[in-house]
C-alpha cells in the first residue's frame, strides 16, 4: 500500500559528503512524519534526524552540525544531507515514515529497504 525508495548512498572518504533521498508512494492520507535511521553491523538501529509536518527537526547528538534533513519540493519527499562523514557514520540508511492510508484506522509505521553509506579512505 506504501513504499518507501531510498537512493544517494555509496562510498565516500572521510570528510566527504553524500545527499539521501526518499520518496513515500502509495495509498498516503496522511504523513506524519519521516526520519532517517540507521544500522550499523553488530549495532541496533538508531535514529539518525526527522522532520514532521510542519518541519521541526530533531537530531542524533552525534551527527548534529555536520547532517541535515529536510523536506522535498515533491510531496512525501525527503533528503538527508550529510557532510564532514566519518567512518564511524557507515551504516545502512533507512528511511522511515509514518503514515495512516485511506483503509486503515491510525497510522503505521513504513520503512524501506535501505541504502548502504560506507565512509573510508
Amino acid at each position: 500500500q506504501v513504499q518507501l525508495v531510498e537512493s544517494g548512498g555509496g562510498l565516500v572518504q572521510p570528510g566527504g559528503s553524500l545527499t539521501l533521498t526518499c520518496a513515500a508512494s502509495g495509498n498516503i492520507f496522511t504523513n506524519y512524519g519521516m526520519g532517517w535511521y540507521r544500522q550499523a553491523p553488530g549495532k541496533q538501529r538508531e535514529l539518525v534526524a526527522r522532520i514532521t509536518p510542519s518541519s521541526n527537526t530533531d537530531y542524533a547528538n552525534s551527527v548534529k552540525g555536520r547532517f541535515t534533513i529536510s523536506k522535498g519540493s515533491a510531496k512525501n519527499t525527503i533528503y538527508l544531507q550529510m557532510n564532514s562523514l566519518q567512518p564511524e557514520d557507515t551504516a545502512l540508511y533507512y528511511c522511515n515514515a509514518v503514515i495512516s492510508t485511506a483503509t486503515m484506522i491510525g497510522s503505521s509505521n513504513y520503512w524501506g529497504q535501505g541504502t548502504q553509506v560506507t565512509v573510508s579512505s
